[in-house]
């Protein structure tokens, strides 16, 4: 073997030692900030139930986050082994429990309503049952609006589905389906400027919800 062979194989190898080396040194696509965030509880009242390892919050109780906040009647807070947090939310008879966080890296935020509302820490999605409403808003502008009997809402992914049923039910909506109104994807009036965060629409299933004022 010559010595440029040797030499154009040493070349080749401490190549690919350098990009396997730059690859896995690359960073990893980074999960959104509120995961990770603690969880800041108030509330009139506070007890905590040792049998089921569950925090009961009662009375305004409003809790934080990061950007998400969650204000209900009474809320329930337990953590599982792995450290992963889980809220379920009450409202009051009459009343609907309230969701909001802004969206990742945009100017805009997502609002939720429902009489209850469940929030799973480990897969990021929110769950808002009966009477449930989800907006989108640029500033105080509402974007999308989607009504149903129960909405899920992935905050990661930023993916929602709705379905209809009877508390949707109503003399213009018989059938208590689900419907929404959503925003155009590009600014409509021509030379104006586009909202912060226009085209970059939530992404919904193919059931969309239901109007409840």
């Amino acid at each position: 073997m010559t010595d440029r062979s040797i030499f154009w194989r040493l070349g080749c190898a401490a190549l690919t030692i350098l990009a396997c080396a730059l690859l896995f040194s690359m960073p990893a696509r980074a999960e959104r900030a509120d995961r990770d965030k603690p969880m800041n509880i108030e509330s009139d009242q506070m007890r905590y139930d040792d049998l089921k390892q569950v925090n009961v919050f009662t009375g305004n109780v409003t809790i934080t986050k990061g950007t998400i906040v969650l204000k209900a009647d009474r809320v329930e807070v337990h953590q599982d082994p792995e450290g992963y947090q889980y809220a379920t939310a009450y409202a009051a008879p009459g009343k609907l429990a309230f969701m909001k966080q802004k969206r990742d890296g945009l100017d805009e935020y997502i609002e939720g309503w429902g009489e209850q509302i469940d929030y799973n820490g480990k897969t990021q999605i929110a769950t808002l049952t009966k009477h449930a409403v989800l907006k989108r808003l640029a500033g105080a502008k509402v974007m999308d609006e989607v009504h149903g009997s129960v909405i899920t809402y992935d905050t990661y992914n930023e993916v929602y589905t709705a379905v209809g049923g009877k508390d949707q039910v109503s003399e213009n909506n018989p059938g208590g389906r689900v419907r929404a109104t959503l925003a155009p994807k590009t600014a409509s009036t021509p030379g104006a400027a586009a909202p912060s965060g226009a085209g970059t629409a939530l992404k919904p299933s193919n059931s969309l919800g239901n109007p409840r004022e």
